[in-house]
């Protein structure tokens, strides 16, 4: 097979989107509706892929520059059909081998489904062949008629079929492969003479049977895959699609999904077996699980690594490295470059941010610590913060090993806190702690006695405290 050009056809206007963003933009499970089908061809190994863009040219170009810079892009300023989306493609092209044409919209379609067209176009000498799938509501595609040979004859539109044509249920894809040549002595061929004044692709089929040619016919065995998107509805119908498709791939791999329906992997993530996900996770980006975690429930990653046998419960976490046995949540932030090494633990109302947590060491609860790096087995008290922003820049923390420090401590950055060190509960740490040392910031304390009765009076505080009084001169 020589597979020579991939045309994608992504100029529509997308209007029943009601969107500002363009339709092939939209994003579902960690790709663009554009991405997962040049994600789909990449493996195809096609000499040049190229697309034609129109609607939001600027904004599509950019996204597909970023995420397919082989791709070329072919600008359809004014919208004139399948047919002369095509015939600019096609243009400065030396028409040889075999060219696959598709649509930007279908986010379903699959390389093996894709391959399994291009190989029975090339061993059947076809000059053209269509993708087909049997669909339980045709209502809206083009039927496919076949002949006694069961070749393709035509390509009946629903509007121009016949009673017993509409209950056709094998219906066309709008995903092509074509021999190069004839496509390109048949496309100037084509004339707009129908009721919306535009160039069809399909309408080549036909001028190709007319010159002879054998045009084929391939039905796939899911429907699904030729699900384009129209609208919002169609959108969400396809997120949960393909959330189907890969939540069952993961559990036939070895994870465990409790919940498929509440449970969301984006397709650009990598879940390795032995994984457990708990209802309500979503996995997003490029995030990476290593076998033996147990991630949720109500937990979302976001391009976070995350090592074996680690735990995250109930947390939010977003380029985050989570390392070996580490225990993370619940209701814990993890923001971007946030490392926590083997052992480590950001328990419950921790928010960390561009901070390491070496092995062992712990920041239990009720913490925030940024711009930071911490040492092995350190622990963290409850409602410490690390003060790292002064109103116009960040100033940096460094916490040795083995340190301790107290509850409601303040560490104003730029500190340094030295190896084995202690901090006093609720101090306000502004000047380094020598390796060893105690650091105490903090004012002593004074007791105003009496001061409830004579300030408070009538007030319950104040009935207490004469109780106590009265008690303790009983005794």
């Amino acid at each position: 097979m020589s597979l020579e050009t991939v045309v994608i056809l992504a100029a529509g206007e997308g209007t029943r989107m009601k969107s500002s963003t363009p339709k092939v933009l939209h994003s579902i499970s960690g790709r663009t509706l554009v991405g997962h089908v040049l994600h789909a061809v990449d493996s195809l190994s096609a000499k040049q892929v190229r697309v034609v863009v129109g609607a939001g040219r600027e904004q599509v170009e950019s996204h597909i520059a970023d995420i397919a810079p082989h791709a070329v892009t072919v600008f359809q300023e004014k919208r004139g059909g399948t047919g002369h989306a095509t015939q600019l493609a096609l243009e400065g092209l030396t028409p040889k081998g075999t060219i696959l044409i598709l649509a930007g919209d279908t986010p379903m379609l699959t390389s093996a489904s894709l391959s399994q067209l291009l190989e029975h176009h090339a061993s059947g000498g076809f000059v053209a062949s269509v993708m087909t799938a049997e669909h339980p509501d045709p209502t809206g595609y083009g039927r496919i008629i076949r002949g006694d040979d069961d070749l393709l004859v035509r390509i009946v539109e629903e509007r121009d079929a016949d009673e017993i044509e509409r209950e056709i249920i094998e219906v066309n894809s709008g995903v092509y492969a074509f021999d190069a040549a004839k496509l390109a002595g048949a496309i100037g061929k084509l004339k707009a003479d129908n009721s919306q004044g535009e160039l069809y692709l399909t309408d080549v089929i036909e001028i190709l049977r007319n010159e002879g040619g054998k045009i084929s016919a391939v039905l796939i065995e899911d429907f699904i895959e030729i699900l384009g998107v129209n609208d919002r509805v169609q959108l969400a119908e396809s997120a949960a699609l393909l959330r189907d498709r890969i939540n069952e791939d993961l559990m036939r791999a070895g994870v465990t999904i409790v919940d498929p329906l509440s449970t969301w992997v984006d397709s650009t993530a990598s879940v390795e077996k032995d994984v457990v996900l708990m209802p309500g996770t979503s996995i997003g980006g490029r995030t990476t699980i290593a076998s033996g975690a147990v991630i949720g429930p109500r937990t979302s990653l976001q391009d976070c690594t995350v090592g074996t046998g680690a735990r995250v419960l109930e947390s939010h976490c977003t380029e985050a490295i989570i390392g070996d046995s580490v225990n993370v949540g619940p209701f814990t932030f993890l923001r971007p470059g946030t490392k926590l090494l083997t052992g480590s633990k950001a328990g419950a109302y921790v928010e960390m941010k561009n901070a390491t947590l070496g092995e062992g060491s712990k920041v239990p609860h009720l913490s925030y610590v940024g711009d930071a790096v911490i040492g092995e087995g350190s622990n963290i008290g409850a409602a410490t913060i690390f003060v790292n922003y002064d109103g116009v820049e960040k100033h940096y923390t460094v916490v040795g090993d083995h340190v301790r420090i107290g509850s409601d401590s303040m560490l104003v950055a730029p500190v340094t806190i030295g190896d084995g060190a202690y901090t006093a509960a609720g101090s306000v740490i502004t000047e380094d702690v020598p390796a060893g040392a105690m650091g105490v910031g903090r004012a002593k304390q004074r007791n105003v006695i009496g001061w409830v009765l004579r300030k408070r009076p009538g007030t319950k505080s104040a009935e207490a405290a004469s109780r106590h009084s009265s008690d303790e001169q009983k005794g």
